[in-house]
């Protein structure tokens, strides 16, 4: 229901028209060999996302438009957003989500005047935005009810049948949606009501794609990569350093997201897998900690790299004050936020995510595999870890601070090797040569070794 007095966007039946015309999204496939994603017309689609958890409650639909205009500018063609993140889920406009925290009674209106606070409801905004985010070319994951709201034993397995087949009834036409159950929780964790959701969305609407969004530290695969529903696997690699991590088991493994892909790429059957939630630029180390040293725009590149190199099939991009959509005197702010989403939008970070998208999507795409074997020696450790991956015609090598590496050309198709190096930086190509492809050679990307002086040597064949 509408607060009174609250005041709803001006009419204008529809949101601002992007400034190019874009072509109608379609409802994203897996491609044919299982480890990437495709367009309904078999073109290859690199996950770019952005973190906008919060977008539903806390924008309204001008503010909406600010960031779907800047994120699609920014190269972006897909926002992680929660429908419920609080039992009481109220949006900016003061509708609220659900009726007294249950979520199988949205509250729904007659109608969707905007002028009229008694046609205009909570779902009527999350419409506007998924339209808004169609029309320029983006697809919207969104998560039904946040992990914790489950974990306090607010929904239970009949509660969310019934409210996830609102929601496949609701958006099973909206050509760019894409669902993500979960949402920061170990499956294991009221699998019942997570195993529900996904069922009930795979029946109801099999035409868009499911995942499930875990816990830090943990991916989808472990719990649910067997279950139909679950087309593809993500994981959250989380916001700690090496030292930070604590995590017990076979999945201690720091800042490497890497391993992730590795331990899902392996698995059948086969499934694309991501890293949806790595470190958020300009979110303290830890989370907790707003004294600690900040991730930076060259620590989310790291992780975009070393994941996609290790054949992730996307990314997503997150940073503190966006994915929270920080205003001026929240009650709410976390883990040490100190701008605002509208200034965080331009951090230097979401505005380089697109040159590994641009890079991957410039050469052949379905056959790309990750070979560590074209490394020649150790391909070390933590930051001096190099990545690579291959396709028919083309190599790719990852150093997150210059180091010198040698490759192994012998492995390599063709009798000469065009080399290059691409800046993840501003996705700028500077030539090495052309040479015969033979026997071991050593590269020496540009600059000093130092943090942030990374770079892509590719070798074209």
């Amino acid at each position: 229901m509408a607060v009174a007095g609250v005041a709803h966007p001006p009419a204008g039946g529809g949101s601002p028209s992007p400034a190019h015309h874009i072509e109608p999204l379609q409802p994203l496939k897996v491609s044919p060999n299982g480890r990437y994603f495709m367009t309904a017309d078999g073109k290859p689609f690199f996950w770019l996302g952005d973190t906008d958890w919060l977008l539903f409650s806390k924008l309204k639909r001008e503010e909406a438009i600010k960031l779907l205009d800047d994120r699609r500018q920014k190269g972006f063609n897909v926002i992680q957003v929660m429908l419920v993140h609080i039992v009481k889920e109220v949006n900016a406009y003061g509708d609220t989500a659900v009726s007294k925290g249950n979520v199988s009674k949205p509250i729904i209106t007659p109608g969707d005047n905007p002028d009229d606070a008694a046609q205009y409801d909570y779902w009527d905004h999350v419409d506007f935005v998924v339209k808004a985010a169609a029309e320029r070319g983006i697809y919207v994951a969104m998560v039904p009810v946040w992990g914790s709201v489950v974990k306090e034993g607010h929904v239970s397995p009949a509660q969310a049948k019934q409210y996830a087949a609102f929601l496949a009834d609701r958006y099973k036409s909206q050509t760019n949606v894409i669902w993500m159950n979960g949402g920061d929780i170990k499956g294991s964790d009221s699998i019942a009501v997570w195993k529900t959701i996904g069922y009930t969305l795979h029946q109801k609407d099999p035409g868009h794609l499911i995942t499930f969004h875990p816990r830090g530290r943990t991916t989808s695969s472990i719990w649910f990569h067997n279950e139909p529903w679950l087309q593809f696997n993500v994981f959250q690699s989380g916001h700690r350093r090496y030292s930070q991590d604590t995590s017990k088991g076979d999945l201690h493994f720091g800042e490497d997201n890497w391993k992730y892909v590795a331990m899902d790429y392996v698995k059948k059957p086969v499934k694309p897998t991501f890293d949806a939630e790595p470190s958020y630029e300009e979110i303290p180390q830890g989370l907790h900690d707003s004294l600690e040293k900040r991730w930076s725009a060259a620590d989310v590149r790291r992780y975009a790299y070393w994941s996609v190199f290790a054949g992730a099939c996307g990314y997503t991009y997150g940073d503190n004050a966006v994915m929270q959509m920080h205003r001026p005197n929240d009650k709410d702010a976390n883990y040490g936020v100190f701008n605002t989403w509208y200034e965080a939008m331009l951090a230097p970070g979401s505005g380089q995510m697109q040159y590994i998208k641009n890079l991957m999507l410039s050469r052949s795409y379905f056959d790309r595999v990750p070979d560590q074997s074209l490394i020649a020696g150790e391909a070390g450790v933590k930051y001096n870890r190099i990545l690579a991956t291959r396709g028919n015609n083309y190599a790719l090598f990852y150093t997150c601070n210059g180091r010198n590496f040698s490759v192994q050309l012998n492995k390599l198709a063709g009798k000469n090797i065009k080399a290059s190096w691409y800046s993840p930086r501003d996705g700028k190509y500077t030539e090495i040569g052309t040479f015969e492809n033979k026997g071991v050679h050593e590269f020496d990307a540009p600059g000093d070794v130092k943090e942030g002086n990374d770079w892509v040597l590719v070798l074209d064949f």
